[in-house]
């Protein structure tokens, strides 16, 4: 547990550096080829219940506060959470670090938020779901893996390093193992509103509640 930890704060942090180390654009301005673009994604933590607006459980904050350590270095500079309890109380110990407010999205539009995160540059951390996670990843261009099984798996952090065009995603798990097996997507449970964007007209079928 510990070695495991200590690997994926050395990727995160090596992560960090070669981000910090490319060259930034002509002028700097936002949205332009050469702006950089650092994005850290995670599903929200464990929850207390299936409700539609559920909690957080004892283990999701403990998930939450391991969240804020495992990106204590990482120089956040925006977070963004959709407005679920379950999100926003995963998101809260790493505004509380850094000292930033929590911008709110809609699940229903993730292609609204890979527009706005695209033109502003910068270290984003986006809080999500179990569907609308991995659609983000790929809306961004990155690689989504196997999706994520709603019933146990919540130590996911996506990394994505965008720069001119250029996506490099990292895949990294963080606190509490879970046990993350493969499973079937199904649609017939939507905990979030259908999403539009054209991750979901992949191959991924993105229905799952969580």
């Amino acid at each position: 547990m510990i070695a495991r930890k200590c690997f994926n704060v050395m990727l995160l942090s090596m992560g960090v550096f070669l981000w910090g180390c490319t060259p930034a654009s002509n002028n700097g301005s936002p949205g332009n080829e050469g702006e950089q673009l650092l994005v850290f994604l995670v599903r929200h933590a464990e929850k207390v219940d299936h409700s539609k607006d559920a909690d957080l459980s004892g283990d999701g904050y403990l998930r939450a506060d391991e969240l804020a350590r495992t990106l204590a270095d990482a120089g956040i500079e925006y977070i963004h959470s959709s407005d679920f309890i379950r999100t926003k109380e995963t998101a809260k110990p790493v505004a509380h670090l850094f000292g930033l407010e929590v911008e709110l999205y809609d699940p229903r539009d993730l292609d609204m938020l890979a527009d706005q995160l695209k033109a502003s540059g910068g270290r984003h951390l986006v809080v999500g779901h179990s569907n609308t996670t991995p659609a983000m990843v790929e809306l961004l261009g990155g690689d989504p893996g196997s999706a994520i099984e709603e019933e146990k798996e919540y130590d996911r952090l996506y990394i994505l390093t965008i720069v001119k065009g250029e996506v490099q995603t990292v895949l990294l798990r963080y606190g509490k193992p879970c046990s993350s097996l493969p499973s079937k997507i199904s649609a017939s449970s939507l905990e979030v509103p259908q999403i539009s964007g054209s991750a979901l007209k992949s191959s991924h079928t993105l229905g799952l509640p969580g």
